[in-house]
């Protein structure tokens, strides 16, 4: 494995070990061409011996860098270094480079002990919203647990590891060593443990199980072997989260149940439905889940479980040649009498119903609210009046409604009321300004994915010299960060070209030229060479610099030539 100071892929400088896994280490390190800190994973040299695994993790990681999001740890890079043992046998070590979050683990910070309520919506809501975004790229984790999930100093979610677990499950040299390496049973999915085929519904079970953890301090599930985890996520029920710790609501605890429900289709669907319930119970109200098989049949198709149990019940009806009828049947005249007087009742319902005339005048009793869109509150107030319905304002920001306008009523436009009902009418106040974040000292993708994230627009991006920031990182947002603007409006960057300006050192004394080169506004490498051709001057002038005049990469060396002869 590669030693702390190693160069890998001739740009990543391996720094110290930061922890270790069942599939990898982590190290701190140093991207020298972009002089930025990143976290390293090197994985198990286990992982490595097959060449399908290798290509499905590259495959993968490519996969899982396309994607960008502040609830999502990037990942910047991702090869194979080649590292030769004692015996002098080379071996490929696969890599992944990835944004360093500075922060802690959430394992390590459940294992001080069961979370607050509260902290533990929070959590959960920045985990949902990660595999949110990555569902609608098409992209399941498969590897939901706290070790994946940082939460950083200010506080905010951070999810790690898209794409890797699928590399892992897909390759077949880890089948046998799936549970030595991941080491993850406590968070299967039920269809994990029974060697289905997973979806975006299985990532949604483990989150209820983390769920679960951080409210009680222990998973739902323990035993003395994965595979006696694993069986009990299929077979047995889980207990509420309020009998281990009673200061759990009963809202929680219907939510952390309804998303470990053994049949996928009879849990959560989607993250956008299970982050609804969680901030529902959060607030203290118990969620009304919908039918299982209602949710599931909008967006997977019929529950397998379902379809298989009912064709397997008639196939054995249709199969049991023991069974003898005890009624008698009716008459078939009755049959076909009871049919008849159906269809003549259907059909005369339909000439009738096709024979009314709709009518548009609305009884003396019954008002229907008009559309108020657009108008000022007062002219509305006067239009309900004229109808006898009463109105109160309420006030509402919107961006595309200018302020002081009518937004939408309640109830909304085309409703039947009685007279003297009140009609809120909900007027605009315009837009609300978001202050522009601080980007600066992001690269260009993150600083833009970070203001687009707030619903500005990401304008254009300069190049501007500078002796310290590398290449692409921003200097300066115009407009400048704090300030306050509205959404829509476009942010432009000021980025670091990654050059200096170098003026004409030429005649300038040696001293001078090199203090010059050497300092903050350059920082560049000076390197006096003397000339023993020419006779030596006072003060020792440039003669000649290796770097012509203009602008030059940063850090490079530079030759200022100076005569020295006698």
């Amino acid at each position: 494995m590669p030693d702390s100071g190693r160069l890998i892929a001739g740009r990543y400088r391996v720094g110290a070990l930061l922890g270790r896994g069942g599939m990898s280490d982590v190290h701190i390190g140093t991207d020298s061409r972009l002089g930025r800190t990143v976290a390293i994973k090197l994985l198990k040299s286990t992982l490595a011996a097959d060449p399908a695994f290798r290509t499905r993790f590259r495959q993968e990681a490519q996969a899982a860098a396309r994607m960008a999001h502040p609830t999502i740890v990037r990942v910047f890079d991702a090869g194979e270094e080649t590292v030769t043992d004692e015996s002098g046998h080379d071996s490929q070590i696969p890599f992944i480079v990835m944004e360093h979050v500075d922060g802690r683990l959430l394992k390590d910070i459940i294992r001080e002990g069961p979370i607050e309520a509260a902290e533990a919506v929070r959590v959960i809501d920045g985990v949902l919203t990660a595999l949110e975004y990555s569902h609608r790229a098409g992209v399941v984790h498969r590897d939901i647990k706290p070790g994946n999930i940082m939460i950083t100093k200010a506080g905010q979610v951070k999810v790690m590891d898209f794409g890797i677990a699928r590399a892992i499950s897909d390759s077949a040299t880890t089948v046998a060593q799936t549970t030595a390496i991941l080491g993850t049973a406590a968070y299967f999915s039920p269809e994990q443990a029974k060697g289905e085929s997973v979806d975006a519904r299985t990532d949604l079970y483990s989150t209820g199980v983390v769920l679960f953890e951080m409210l009680t301090g222990r998973p739902p599930f323990r035993g003395d072997s994965p595979v006696a985890v694993a069986y009990q996520h299929v077979s047995e029920t889980p207990v509420k989260p309020s009998a281990i710790n009673p200061r759990v609501s009963p809202a929680l605890d219907s939510v952390v149940l309804h998303a470990l429900a053994k049949d996928r289709f009879a849990r959560y669907q989607s993250a956008v439905e299970f982050r609804n319930d969680v901030e529902t119970a959060g607030a203290g109200q118990i969620p009304i889940h919908h039918a299982g098989e209602e949710v599931g049949a909008g967006l997977f198709g019929a529950a397998p479980a379902t379809v298989t149990g009912s064709a397997l019940a008639l196939k054995q009806l249709s199969e049991d040649q023991t069974m003898v009828r005890t009624q008698r049947r009716p008459p078939v005249i009755w049959v076909w009498a009871g049919i008849v007087c159906v269809v003549v009742i259907v059909v005369a319902v339909m000439i009738w119903v096709a024979n009314l005339q709709p009518s548009v005048e609305l009884p003396d009793s019954s008002r229907q609210v008009p559309s108020l869109t657009g108008e000022t509150y007062d002219d509305a107030q006067n239009t309900l009046l004229d109808l006898d319905l009463a109105a109160t304002r309420a006030e509402e920001s919107s961006t595309t409604v200018p302020a002081d306008q009518v937004i939408r009523t309640d109830p909304p436009a085309g409703t039947i009321v009685n007279p003297s009902d009140v009609i809120k009418v909900f007027v605009s106040t315009g837009p609300v300004p978001v202050a522009v974040p601080d980007v600066t000292n992001q690269t260009i993708t993150d600083a833009q994915a970070a203001i687009e994230a707030l619903g500005f627009v990401s304008g254009s991006v300069t190049a501007e010299n500078s002796p310290t920031v590398a290449a692409d990182v921003v200097l300066r947002t115009d407009p400048a960060a704090a300030s306050a603007q509205f959404a829509g409006d476009t942010v432009n960057y000021i980025v670091s070209s990654g050059l200096v300006t170098l003026g004409d050192l030429t005649g300038q004394s040696l001293v001078a030229a090199s203090d010059l080169v050497n300092g903050d506004t350059l920082r560049l490498v000076a390197i006096q060479e003397p000339d023993y051709a020419c006779a030596q001057q006072s003060g020792s002038p440039v003669k000649a610099q290796s770097l012509a005049p203009g602008d030059v990469p940063q850090q490079s060396e530079i030759t200022l030539t100076y005569c020295a002869g006698s």
